[in-house]
């Protein structure tokens, strides 16, 4: 397939892919859709940023479109994250645009009773995480017994998250008779068992090197001291053009880079596990519109966050697994555009560094500091401490003292 009007498709699916720019699929989409639009089942690894939302979007709206509509769930997909759940329901709107279809977004940290209303209202998509779904089910909120199009996205990271008890009690409530598409980076050996318990002859699509990083996307490495981190962020920021996505180990440590980073003139928005949803929503918007150059995330945002144009990934801290790496960089160098990617580390995880290397197959080039880093432009933040002196009371003639006062929330531990 090198064209979507070689596909035999209904008319209000077509026009929408016009209308829309869709045009010439990616390699992963002219692989998977056909033999999906006959029917079978697909299995596809490809790296991030590849196109494998339509791919699996496409011929599940055709398949839905195919019979008469009628109302009730008849199509499931299974997302790692809310985000990624809501940017797929996103694209079903433009894909169905004009048709009787419409879906339903069932995903933790959001107004439940809103999703029961779209589904009482007769959704024929569930476009879901695994938790919010599988509670729904237990508490005999919903019925799958019609679903006949089910499709599990990002599934090595939903195993990765823990989900795979919830991934099969929500297989056990689907028939048996069904369609199933499952995309993932990677098949290991959990995805592959899953794989084999249920799907059935699929065909069978791997686009690329899923175990290294994307050929344009320029691979560097800073070996710096903590204190200059930020410093060294913010040459970065000085020295390229583009927006930012930055990488925290900690949820504590996104809080603090993110306002930390106002102290050189840069907005920047933050995404963690303790935000609420529309926090996350603001932030991903605000950092898609251009109000934030900088978006500062925990791992949640390895997967999942698709925004165009990414110019700059930095591992401010390194990943926990060198697997990571792959799921971090592969937020820029989209779509055929160049990307850059640099890690920070400390002289003590070098070696942390060479088993990026030998793990993934790549060389990191190292890079040398700056002669010189940016100052700050405003005064000390809450974070840092604040000197004061204090005169004492005249007596003898003693000099005034210095004391330091630290904020409450960082108070010293009393010494022991």
């Amino acid at each position: 397939m090198n064209n979507f009007n070689e596909l035999s498709l209904c008319p209000a699916l077509q026009a929408n892919l016009t209308r829309h720019g869709f045009s010439v699929p990616t390699p992963v989409q002219a692989q998977s859709i056909p033999p999906a639009l006959e029917g079978r089942d697909v299995v596809a690894t490809a790296q991030t940023g590849t196109g494998k939302t339509l791919a699996f979007l496409l011929p599940m709206v055709q398949s839905l479109l195919s019979k008469t509509v009628t109302k009730g769930a008849q199509a499931v997909i299974l997302s790692p994250t809310r985000e990624l759940a809501l940017q797929i329901n996103d694209a079903f709107q433009l894909l169905t645009e004009g048709t009787p279809l419409r879906a339903a977004a069932v995903v933790g940290g959001m107004n439940e009773n809103k999703q029961l209303h779209q589904i009482r209202m007769g959704a024929q998509l569930l476009i879901a995480t695994p938790g919010r779904l599988c509670d729904f089910l237990q508490r005999g909120l919903l019925n799958l017994e019609r679903v006949r199009f089910f499709v599990l996205d990002e599934a090595d990271r939903m195993l990765d998250m823990g989900f795979l008890p919830s991934i099969k009690t929500i297989l056990k409530s689907v028939p048996a008779t069904r369609q199933t598409l499952f995309f993932s980076a990677t098949i290991e050996k959990s995805v592959a068992h899953l794989i084999e318990s249920h799907v059935k002859n699929p065909a069978r699509v791997a686009i690329g090197s899923t175990t290294k990083p994307a050929e344009q996307v320029d691979l560097h490495v800073y070996e710096v001291d903590s204190e200059r981190k930020l410093p060294l962020l913010a040459h970065l920021l000085e020295q390229h053009e583009g927006s930012f996505l930055v990488f925290s180990r900690t949820k504590h440590g996104t809080d603090r880079l993110a306002k930390n980073l106002s102290r050189f003139g840069v907005k920047a928005a933050r995404i963690h596990g303790n935000r609420s949803q529309s926090q996350r929503n603001q932030a991903l918007d605000g950092f898609k519109s251009g109000a934030y150059r900088v978006l500062v995330a925990t791992d949640v945002a390895a997967r999942g966050i698709h925004v165009d144009n990414i110019a700059h990934v930095v591992n401010f801290d390194l990943p926990q697994a060198p697997e990571d790496f792959i799921h971090r960089i592969g937020r820029t160098g989209r779509a055929g555009a160049r990307g850059i990617a640099s890690s920070f580390h400390g002289r003590s995880e070098r070696q942390e560094v060479r088993r990026i290397e030998r793990t993934l197959g790549v060389r990191l080039e190292a890079k040398p500091m700056p002669a010189a880093l940016p100052e700050p432009r405003h005064a000390a933040t809450l974070h840092d401490e604040k000197v004061v002196v204090l005169p004492r009371a005249a007596k003898g003639g003693r000099r005034p003292e210095t004391k330091t006062f630290v904020p409450r929330r960082h108070k010293r531990p009393a010494a022991r």
